[in-house]
């Protein structure tokens, strides 16, 4: 069974944060290596490089390189460890299903771009569970018939 992951799962594992001890906990009792794809690794570097950027014009905000360079380094660790599996995707049909997506949710619910593509993924890749500290985004995946874990 396939447990997919969003972006706020992984920061929760990679940083301590509100939902560390709980992303901690549901990914030990995983029965299954934690799948994600080249779309997810990107967000999850991206969402760094962000928190970086703040850091550096605020330093109330975001966190510093540092703190940046140490997730990115055990997230590659996880990889090389085998403890993460990135897997392939159809990208084309990830973004037809996030068109229907949008089409029927957006509207009432507000979602961005990159919630509705990971959601997608996620159901394009016959996952079971979502893996989201998110409140759209658990709306998104109960929608589209994931079981939402967070």
């Amino acid at each position: 069974m396939i447990h997919y992951p969003d972006t706020s799962f992984l920061c929760s594992i990679y940083r301590q944060q509100d939902h560390t001890d709980r992303a901690v906990e549901i990914r030990e009792n995983l029965s299954e290596l934690l799948h994600y794809t080249a779309l997810l690794e990107f967000e999850f570097f991206q969402a760094t490089e962000l928190q970086v950027w703040l850091y550096s014009n605020d330093k109330t905000r975001g966190y510093s390189r540092k703190e940046a360079n140490t997730m990115i380094r055990n997230w590659e660790t996880d990889v090389a460890a085998g403890i993460n599996r990135q897997v392939p995707f159809d990208m084309d049909a990830v973004l037809r299903l996030s068109r229907s997506f949008s089409v029927q949710m957006t509207s009432s619910g507000g979602h961005r771009t990159l919630d509705i593509l990971h959601v997608a993924t996620a159901v394009h890749l016959g996952a079971k569970k979502f893996l989201t500290f998110d409140g759209r985004q658990k709306v998104l995946a109960e929608y589209a018939g994931l079981e939402v874990v967070g």
